[in-house]
């Protein structure tokens, strides 16, 4: 017997900026919210985030960056799409510190146009591991108004010093940020498990040093992860647990996403 398809509640339509055109996925109501996937893929507790954020009077946009959305995660899926992601496609910087990758244009245009359908103040925005870093450039969209960096894995580590402390934007998107963080009474949201390896303590560092107490991080413990078949990284998705630290993160980025994007222009 075939699975229930975690997408058939949404409305797909394909996006298109400059020279990459994905599909996107569209439910509920209220200010926009964008939904970065992690790796591999638009998978189905990803779903069930966003499914959460709609609830809370939010219309999510999930959009497909790579793989097949709505598969579930297993270990030859992820393999074959990480080594993809890394080797081939162009969309993404992986190794770089001092840039973001090109697709955040494509996310920040999707911002745009989310905002200008959904309205409200601004638009929220989530990165999830390989994409973590992503909310934070695309604040250089003035639509932008609530960044989550969740377990931002990028720029890969592979043992340098430099890269563990990097963060996925360039010097001038962080400019940016800082700016915007103080003349718009905005803020930074990031998360991650202890001792991830793949979000090392020195990336967490950077962001505190960068953007002072206009970052608020939540560290948790790895007792506190749901078992997955990696260790504990995935805050929002597979390592969540429905009571104790993660779930209280998952209800503090939603209450986030509605205090931030809420209000003005067109908003309620």
């Amino acid at each position: 017997m075939a699975k229930p398809d975690p997408l058939a509640s949404y409305a797909r339509f394909d996006f298109t900026e400059g020279p990459w055109t994905r599909p996107v996925f569209r439910k509920g109501a209220g200010p926009a919210v964008i939904v970065i996937h992690e790796m591999p893929g638009l998978h189905p507790l990803v779903v069930r985030f966003a499914d959460r954020v709609a609830a809370a009077g939010m219309t999510v946009f999930c959009p497909s960056l790579f793989g097949e959305p709505g598969r579930a995660v297993s270990p030859g899926y992820s393999v074959g799409v990480i080594a993809k992601a890394i080797c081939v496609r162009r969309e993404f910087d992986v190794w770089a510190t001092d840039r973001s990758s090109p697709i955040v244009d494509w996310l920040r245009a999707l911002a745009r146009t989310a905002h200008a359908e959904c309205g409200g103040r601004g638009v929220g925005a989530v990165g999830m591991c390989f994409t973590g870093g992503f909310a934070l450039a695309m604040m250089t969209e003035p639509a932008v108004v609530a960044p989550v960096v969740s377990q931002p894995s990028l720029p890969l580590t592979a043992g340098s010093r430099r890269r563990a402390a990097a963060i996925d934007a360039s010097p001038a998107e962080i400019a940016c940020a800082r700016r915007r963080f103080a003349e718009e009474d905005l803020s930074l949201l990031g998360l991650r498990f202890h001792g991830d390896g793949l979000v090392p303590a020195a990336r967490f560092d950077s962001y505190r040093r960068e953007f002072g107490d206009r970052f608020e991080a939540i560290e948790i413990d790895p007792k506190a992860a749901a078992p997955g078949p990696i260790p504990p990284h995935s805050v929002l998705t597979i390592h969540l647990r429905e009571e104790g630290p993660t779930k209280a993160a998952e209800q503090r980025v939603i209450a986030f996403f509605k205090e931030r994007t809420a209000g003005g222009p067109g908003g309620g």
